[in-house]
């Protein structure tokens, strides 16, 4: 008789045994309405070997395939979408199409939008469905992090700590803290940044109840097209006629630190092109950009590294934790804390461009990292001034 899966299995004394349910959301691109057939997740591993080595034999060999295997691929695909997805020319390999580029960048600005939400939600389920006992979980509202995303992704692939991240911007992420909704909030700043700046995040941490973890430092700066083709140098080149940005949400941490920045070289946003064009996170402004959507955008050094950016960088920040002291007592915060210290962390921030761990683990104060720390305004004055505004 088929078990109804909704129902977790019984041990032999007939109490719920414990069931471990993992969780996968995927998306699916369609060619046209009403056909029956989804796209193959590799077609788009293909092009982007094919992009990367300038053949398909080179694309076969990177991807552990045959050379029959991507030929019939390629071919399969071809048909459906009704146009060539590279040229193949004897002797000089092959090259994507003007299509076959566009449909390579679609996918990667899907992935650069979509697949830390999906991943965020796959593990919200998994909180839900999971049975008791299995294991210490640490709920985080953080600005969007690529170290902090690895060291989740490797947490849930063996026993103990998990870590539930819920990505949104940094001053939602304070804002959460505040309220008691998370056990810690990520967000990040310049170092060097000016008293003004620092007010929007002093406003929701408290010297007295909240202590910072240090998590790592970041490089961020501007990403631009593979040899920079519009020899973009500086803050001031972004005015020019015939460039144009991406630019990140208002009020997330990147925009207060890029509108700082332009202030301190005189450059209004106002004479920029593409100053209101805004994305949510880092990874999204760099596909913008590797999609030649925009000449620039602001971003971190890794983001950029992951689609083969040029940076330019313009400055540091650092990353915390924050969270209230007594929580430093809690063992699955003991065990977070003494991750981060590990040489695993370590090694994974070593992999990422940009980062360092100059401050990784440490414990802070708030006057000290954010000078001039005041208490937080009330939670009526919060409800005031609106909801703090989301994205990194």
């Amino acid at each position: 008789m088929m078990r109804n899966s909704l129902h977790p299995p019984r041990n032999r004394a007939g109490r719920a045994a414990h069931t471990v349910i993992k969780v996968n959301l995927q998306y699916a691109w369609q060619p046209g309405p009403g056909q029956d057939h989804v796209v193959d997740a590799a077609l788009f591993r293909v092009l982007y070997a094919v992009s990367e080595t300038g053949s398909l034999a080179g694309a076969a060999r990177s991807l552990g395939l045959s050379y029959r295997h991507v030929w019939g691929l390629m071919g399969k695909w071809e048909g459906v979408f009704g146009g060539p997805l590279a040229h193949l020319r004897q002797g000089r390999g092959a090259q994507l199409t003007e299509f076959g580029r566009k449909l390579l960048w679609a996918e990667q600005l899907v992935q650069a939008r979509l697949s830390e939400s999906l991943e965020g939600v796959r593990h919200e389920i998994e909180q839900v469905l999971a049975q008791t006992g299995g294991g210490p979980r640490l709920a985080l509202s953080v600005s969007h992090d690529l170290a902090l995303a690895e060291l989740r992704d490797r947490l849930a692939q063996r026993p103990g700590l998990k870590l539930d991240l819920r990505f949104q911007g940094s001053l939602e992420s304070l804002c959460a803290l505040a309220k008691n909704q998370c056990a810690l909030a990520g967000f990040h700043v310049a170092e060097g940044m000016e008293q003004s700046a620092l007010a929007a995040f002093r406003d929701y941490l408290d010297p007295r109840r909240h202590v910072l973890i240090g998590l790592a430092t970041r490089t961020q700066g501007l990403m631009v097209a593979r040899g920079n083709p519009k020899h973009i140098s500086s803050l001031a080149d972004l005015t020019r006629d015939g460039v144009r940005i991406v630019n990140r949400q208002r009020g997330s941490g990147s925009r207060v630190e890029f509108d700082q920045l332009l202030s301190g070289v005189g450059v209004s946003g106002r004479a920029i092109a593409g100053y209101l064009d805004e994305e949510f996170t880092h990874l999204a402004v760099a596909a913008r950009v590797a999609g030649g959507r925009a000449d620039a955008g602001y971003g971190i050094k890794a983001a950029a590294a992951q689609y083969e950016l040029d940076f330019l960088p313009l400055l540091t920040e650092r990353y915390y934790l924050a969270c209230d002291r007594e929580a430093l007592v809690d063992p699955a915060v003991a065990e977070l804390l003494d991750l981060l210290r590990s040489a695993e962390f370590r090694a994974i921030l070593a992999s990422l461009a940009g980062y360092g761990s100059a401050i990784t683990g440490n414990l802070h104060a708030v006057d000290e990292a954010l000078p001039g720390a005041r208490a937080p305004r009330t939670a009526a004055r919060s409800t005031a001034r609106g909801k703090a505004p989301a994205g990194d």
